[in-house]
């Protein structure tokens, strides 16, 4: 998978001191700065309906994948579209319960979180 953005790592994937669970990673960014594609997929969600998130997008890809990116400030694309490695899907925002320019990443196999740093290819 690429990099979604760059930026600096805020939140880390795992489990936070005060018991919450980060299922994902959080890069700080440049408002309005381009969120881009981690891979060839299907766009699967393109909305603002889960509670925390503000403008989400889920991608499908193969073999059971699928990545999450929340807080976006605008979606450039829509359910069902086709989307290619590095396309520019989103861009940066502030949406959902966080106050500071953002996007949370989140790489998925089935119902499993898995930590993206692990499956991230280059930096930040």
């Amino acid at each position: 998978f690429l990099w979604p953005v760059r930026g600096t790592v805020i939140s880390n994937y795992g489990v936070k001191s005060n018991g919450l669970r980060n299922d994902g990673i959080n890069i700080r960014a440049k408002r309005g700065h381009p969120v881009l594609a981690a891979e060839n997929g299907v766009v699967a969600y393109a909305g603002n309906e889960l509670r925390g998130f503000g403008n989400l997008l889920l991608i499908k890809h193969a073999d059971g994948w699928v990545t999450a990116y929340a807080h976006n400030e605008q979606l450039l694309v829509k359910r069902g579209q086709k989307i290619k490695r590095g396309q520019k899907i989103s861009t940066i925002g502030s949406t959902g319960n966080v106050s500071s320019p953002q996007l949370h990443f989140e790489i998925r196999r089935g119902n499993k979180a898995r930590d993206p740093k692990k499956l991230l290819r280059g930096r930040a």
